[in-house]
């Protein structure tokens, strides 16, 4: 790509740093300036993905993880949508992992202090290497919300986190999808130290009726564009790939 068609960054839709209504990020938050500094050979050289790594099941967070193909506990969902450049020109071969709690809002790891329990036939994890035109797509059970200590206690959004992989170790993009219509959204200050109506937007998984009628089950589409004005907000680089 030539790196005069590359929009610069725009700091507007950044988080603050420092959110004093999200207290975890005053303890986390960098002191000093960002600075850029020139990438190195192990940075931009490798991995290739190749999609025989990807197992039958990977991305049914429904059965991968079951015993004796028992069903989680929850709503059935499918979540899907296509990996696009800033022109939206589709990409291929993006390994795209996504984790979640479950239906109780639960994950599982041993420092979740939940009190809801663990669902024995889920894990809450999957994969999946975008198609040539750029599509992806998981099973999985709508995430519970759950509560945190905050300000005293808050409830966070169901949200499931997606990591986006591409072309070399420098390219690894973090960010989470919300749920269209979700009360908690408007109410949570992780979300809301994002101070960009269209960056916050950009993370919230719209729901498709249509598919949902063929599929049979709740279906949300969530496009993940990686440069440019409507790209995805990502936790760790506003600018994408």
């Amino acid at each position: 790509m030539n790196i005069k068609s590359l929009i610069k960054r725009n700091f507007e839709k950044q988080p603050v740093a420092n959110h004093s209504d999200y207290k975890s990020s005053i303890l986390r938050a960098p002191k000093n300036n960002k600075i850029n500094f020139p990438s190195t050979v192990s940075e931009i050289s490798g991995p290739s993905f190749n999609k025989d790594i990807i197992r039958e099941l990977d991305n049914d967070l429904t059965l991968n993880f079951s015993n004796k193909n028992q069903m989680p506990i929850g709503q059935k969902i499918i979540v899907y949508g296509k990996i696009l450049d800033q022109f939206h020109n589709p990409l291929d071969g993006i390994l795209i992992e996504i984790w979640q709690a479950n239906s109780g809002g639960k994950y599982l790891h041993e420092k979740d202090k939940n009190d809801a329990p663990i669902d024995k036939n889920f894990a809450g994890c999957g994969r999946y290497i975008t198609s040539n035109d750029g599509f992806y797509e998981f099973i999985t059970i709508k995430p519970g919300a759950y509560p945190y200590p905050n300000r005293g206690i808050e409830w966070r959004p169901m949200h499931i986190h997606f990591s986006v992989f591409g072309k070399s170790f420098g390219q690894r993009l973090i960010t989470q999808m919300y749920f269209q219509g979700d009360p908690l959204i408007k109410s949570c200050p992780m979300i809301n130290s994002i101070p960009n109506s269209g960056a916050k937007k950009s993370l919230v998984g719209c729901l498709d009726l249509k598919k949902s009628k063929s599929d049979k089950v709740l279906t949300y589409k969530f496009d993940i564009i990686l440069r440019g004005y409507n790209q995805t907000f990502f936790e760790n680089r506003i600018e994408g790939l």
